[in-house]
């Protein structure tokens, strides 16, 4: 049997170990292999040495990480008749059933029987990714797999939620972006592409509002520990606040600003997490406000973000690192040095 190097979990609070291990075979008649040209770095997967995802994941140890994969289609299962050997494709996070309530309303996010790559099974931080048909995505020729593999789960994450947005969001309306970092900077790109709207970009790093404001960004407004970028907010939007605000940061009070950013009837989108959500009840009564959860976002959202990307309006910035290189982009990511997505090429 051949062998391939992958990166592992060996055990929680313990650093990632480079090893080589079996290579994935077709053992189904829908299975896709996939030859890696880029793995997406995460804080979740940040999160998954922490131990975060231990319970939710249930996963036996060792295994191989990483959730944000893009390649050339490598081998492919009898019945699988939309890619072929060859093929450049990004990959869907969840492996998904197809026959479900969800999958067969294109809700396959919710799928009841998914599978997915890098939390509950083997990843992409690896030479070979095992796959299914209903997982892949060709993606144009103009498209390098390195520099989308992270539109695969940040930039759909981002998608998701920014379209969920923009279907609301009428040219006179506002909306309020809190982080431009990996996923924000999608977010932004993403709403420009799809609504009218002005943009209000909230962040406290200078070059990540010179980045969001390169992006298209309508205003910028530094977050500042006194709270004052929440009043600058509601100046600019004549005291009223948003009728939309996104927020990919989750954590450090993001969530209690991003709720008095908010107009009545407006809508909090919640992406980024890390901390407790703590509304008075009738606050949401009151202003008649929704709270929105976001994951991932559904193959169709993958397929229409890989227009965007194919029509260079979403791009994605990105530090490339080799496989064997993986702690140094791990160290990176952690201490807030990568700017846009860390991705590995093995």
């Amino acid at each position: 049997m051949s062998t391939m190097r992958a990166v592992q979990v060996v055990g929680y609070h313990r650093p990632l170990q480079l090893t080589e291990i079996p290579r994935p075979e077709i053992t189904g008649p829908f299975d896709v292999i996939v030859r890696i040209g880029g793995a997406g770095v995460c804080r979740t997967d940040l999160h998954i040495l922490e131990g975060q995802w231990e319970q939710k994941s249930g996963v036996a140890l060792p295994y191989t990480i990483g959730h944000e994969n893009a390649g050339w289609v490598d081998a492919i299962g009898s019945a699988v008749t939309n890619v072929a050997v060859g093929d450049k494709v990004i990959v869907h996070p969840l492996i998904t059933c197809g026959l479900c309530r969800a999958c067969r309303s294109g809700d396959d996010v919710h799928c009841t029987q998914s599978a997915f790559p890098g939390i509950n099974t083997h990843g992409g931080y690896a030479e070979f990714l095992k796959t299914s048909a209903r997982s892949v995505v060709r993606i144009a020729d103009s498209l390098e797999p390195a520099d989308v593999a992270a539109l695969a789960d940040a930039g759909l994450t981002a998608y998701h939620a920014a379209a969920k947005a923009a279907r609301k969001l009428r040219p006179a309306d506002r909306c309020v972006v809190i982080g431009a970092g990996g996923l924000g900077h999608i977010g932004i790109q993403v709403l420009k592409a799809l609504t009218a709207s002005e943009l209000i970009v909230v962040d406290r790093n200078p070059a990540a509002l010179e980045l969001a404001a390169s992006l298209g960004a309508d205003h910028t407004v530094p977050a500042s520990t006194d709270g004052s970028h929440v009043t600058r907010v509601l100046e600019l939007t004549d005291g009223f606040g948003a009728e939309a605000v996104i927020d990919f940061v989750g954590e450090g009070g993001s969530t209690s600003e991003g709720v008095q950013m908010l107009r009545q009837a407006g809508d909090f989108f919640v992406v980024g997490y890390g901390e407790n959500i703590d509304i008075p009840t009738i606050d949401i009564i009151s202003n008649e406000i929704n709270i929105i959860g976001n994951l991932v976002g559904s193959y169709d959202d993958l397929t229409e973000l890989m227009v965007l990307a194919a029509r260079g309006l979403v791009k994605l910035h990105t530090a490339t690192y080799a496989l064997d290189d993986f702690q140094h982009a791990i160290d990176d990511l952690d201490a807030g040095r990568v700017r846009g997505r860390a991705i590995l090429v093995p």
